[in-house]
C-alpha cells in the first residue's frame, strides 16, 4: 500500500470476514472430499458380504473375514515396528550432530553490577552483604605543615654543602 492511501479499519474488517468465509468453506470442501475418499476405498477394498446362504457357507465367510484382519494387524504391526525404528535412527542422528557441532559458548555480555548486587545474586536474596570498602578503611587525618613565608636562603646553602661534603667523604 501507498503511503498516502491507508485502509480504514471497517475496510480491513470486511475484508478478514470475507477471508474467513472462504476458508471455512475450502475446509468444509476438504472434509466432504475425504469422506468421499473413505467411502469409494471402502466399497472397493471391503464389499459388502453375501450373508444368503447355510450355516457352512457363513462360517466360510467368517473364516475368510478373520485372515483378512489377520493380514492387516501384522501389516499395521510391521508398520508401527518401522515408524519406532526410523524415529529412534532420526533421535541418534541428531545427538550426534549435536555432537559434532559441538556446544558454543554464548558471547558474554558486559554487566555493570556493584560489589554488593554480586555477592546478593551469588549468595541468595536471603544473605544481606554490605561491601562498602570505603567504610572499612582506616581514617587518616592529614598533618598540615606550616611553612614558613620567609625563606633563610643560607641555611639551604649550608644544608647543600653538607651533601656534598658526605659525597665527597665516601
Amino acid at each position: 500500500m501507498s503511503e498516502g492511501k491507508r485502509m480504514t479499519s471497517s475496510r480491513r474488517h470486511h475484508l478478514k470476514s470475507l477471508m474467513l468465509q472462504i476458508a471455512a468453506t475450502w475446509l468444509e470442501n476438504e472434509k466432504k472430499e475425504i469422506e468421499e475418499a473413505k467411502e469409494a476405498y471402502m466399497t472397493e477394498n471391503c464389499p459388502s458380504p453375501d450373508l444368503s446362504g447355510d450355516q457352512a457357507a457363513l462360517m466360510e465367510i467368517c473364516k475368510k473375514l478373520q485372515q483378512s484382519i489377520d493380514k492387516i494387524d501384522e501389516s499395521r504391526y510391521d508398520a508401527e515396528a518401522k515408524v519406532l525404528k526410523t524415529d529412534k535412527e532420526i533421535e541418534e542422528l541428531k545427538l550426534k550432530v549435536v555432537e559434532l557441532a559441538g556446544v558454543k559458548k554464548p558471547a558474554l555480555k558486559k554487566v555493570r553490577m556493584s560489589a554488593d548486587a554480586m555477592l546478593q545474586a551469588l549468595l541468595g536474596g536471603k544473605h544481606k552483604v554490605t561491601m562498602d570498602l570505603r567504610a572499612n578503611l582506616k581514617q587518616v587525618k592529614k598533618e598540615v605543615k606550616e611553612e614558613p613565608t620567609e625563606v633563610d636562603w643560607r641555611k639551604n646553602i649550608e644544608d647543600k654543602a653538607d651533601r656534598k661534603k658526605m659525597f665527597e667523604t665516601s
